[in-house]
Order: C-alpha cells, then sequence, then structure tokens
C-alpha cells in the first residue's frame, strides 16, 4: 500500500457520504467539504492548496479553535484515510465512549506498540524523533520527542507529534505524510496505522502508480471485469530496499485513462 500511490479520493470520501446527518459541500466544482451532525468536526478535501489532501478538525466547542487536527496530503492511500474517517463516523456519536478505558472496542497498545506487534522496527535514531520502520523499509512511524504548543500543531501540519509516512526513504523523504497532532484520539491514529501495516494488496488504475515506485512493487491485471476507461492493479510492496529486481508487466496502456489537468488558482 505505502508505494502504490494515492487510489482514489472517493474511497476516503464513502464513510463520509453513507454517514447519516452529515453535510456536504461542493466548491469551485471539486473541493469537498464535510460538517458532522454535532458540528464539532469539520473536514476539507480541497484540490488545490499547499498540502491538498484532507483536512481533519475537531472542537469540542462548535466555534471554538480546534481540538486537534489531521492532515492527509494528496498522495497518501486512499485506504489509510478511509481507516480514520471510518472509525471517526462510528465513535462520533457517543465521544468515542466504546474506545475509552471500558469500551467494549478500548484497546491499551498504543499505535506504536500495535506496529511493534507486526514487526516494525526501530529506526536509527534521528534528532528529536523516534522512528519505527515497516519491514520493507517503506513506511515509518514518527514520533516528535520534546514539548509543542498545541497551537503550533494547528498553523503547521509538520510539526505534529505523529506522522505516518511512506515511500522509497519514509524518514527523510517520503512520497506521502499523514500528520496528526498531540491530541488526535489514539484510536483513529492507530486505526491508519494497522491499515497500513496490511500486507494485503490492493487495487489502482495502473499508470496511478508512482513511477519510481515500479521497480519495487508487483503489478497484475485485476480479474473480473472492469469499467470501460478503467483499469486495476494490485501493488505490494514485496523486495527489500535496495534490490528492486526485474519490473513486471503493467495493465495495458489502453486500459488506463489520462486524469484532468488540475485547476490552477
Amino acid at each position: 500500500m505505502a508505494l502504490a500511490g494515492s487510489g482514489s479520493s472517493r474511497t476516503g470520501s464513502a464513510p463520509l457520504d453513507e454517514a447519516a446527518g452529515w453535510s456536504k459541500v461542493i466548491a469551485f466544482g471539486t473541493d469537498a467539504y464535510y460538517t458532522s451532525p454535532c458540528q464539532r468536526v469539520r473536514i476539507a478535501n480541497p484540490v488545490e492548496g499547499h498540502y491538498g489532501g484532507w483536512t481533519i478538525t475537531f472542537a469540542e466547542d462548535a466555534l471554538g479553535v480546534p481540538d486537534w487536527i489531521t492532515t492527509f496530503d494528496r498522495d497518501t492511500p486512499a485506504e489509510v484515510v478511509t481507516a480514520f474517517t471510518t472509525t471517526l463516523v462510528e465513535g462520533l456519536g457517543n465521544t468515542f465512549r466504546d474506545r475509552l478505558r471500558g469500551g467494549k472496542h478500548y484497546t491499551p497498545s498504543s499505535p506504536a506498540a500495535l506496529l511493534a506487534e507486526r514487526d516494525w522496527h526501530p529506526a536509527d535514531r534521528q534528532p528529536g524523533a523516534h522512528y519505527q520502520l515497516s519491514p520493507d523499509g517503506h513506511s515509518a512511524y514518527r514520533i516528535r520527542i520534546g514539548r509543542l504548543h498545541e497551537y503550533d500543531e494547528l498553523m503547521d501540519p509538520e510539526l505534529s507529534t505523529w506522522r505516518l509516512s511512506g515511500g522509497l526513504d519514509p524518514l527523510t523523504a517520503p512520497t506521502w505524510q499523514a500528520y496528526f497532532s498531540t491530541s488526535t484520539p489514539q484510536h483513529l491514529i492507530a486505526a491508519s496505522a494497522m491499515a497500513l501495516a496490511d500486507p494485503a494488496p490492493v487495487s489502482r488504475v495502473a499508470h496511478a502508480i508512482p513511477d519510481l515506485h515500479l521497480p519495487l512493487v508487483t503489478v497484475h491485471p485485476a480479474s473480473g471485469p472492469q469499467q470501460p476507461r478503467t483499469a486495476a492493479a494490485l501493488a505490494r510492496s514485496t523486495r527489500a530496499p535496495g534490490n528492486p529486481g526485474t519490473a513486471l508487466p503493467i495493465v495495458p496502456a489502453q486500459a488506463a485513462y489520462s486524469a484532468p489537468p488540475r485547476r490552477q488558482r
């Protein structure tokens, strides 16, 4: 998943579109904005912007400064976003009581502990942060060390306490990044982390897989009937870093489609 590209934004928006009582507004023809029934959660998915992707905020006071903010950049795999939004929608109605101590879905394990159980290992120490790397070395979880003012995190996602990232070098030059501020509920971060740690192949339009990642993924045409202008590919990291091996066949070019150009502002 970490190397397969972002996938369809519809995957991330599906839990929100299907959730009862959530409002949705489309601006500029492409940008989507969601608000929860309680007015405490606001979500933006603008096509353009510095980060693009998804920005999710929660404020106990609907008109107040957000208590926490999560940002998925435009290249974050859709499955990582979907795991977060699905868990958010499911638990918001009772303010996540089921996930707190004594709740039926409570787990005392932190995201770092859950990843360690899946063989994510500590990386060489980086200044100011603790890192865990996935077994294949192409996904990373970062915990920033030291005190950070909460408003700094709200202003600049890159200062967030927690980060998931992926790519050829997920520590210092990631292809994509997901940021979680200090007060983001741990079970929401864990949901995204567990989605990223899932070794199952994912479905992608073949040409959307980043070119730099192609030597490190196995690509197979999807079986079953396909939509006329789309073709899916299964991408999965199968080789250790530095051992690209032989590139495998990609879905035929005529099955792919060209994305429309980005709107300029």
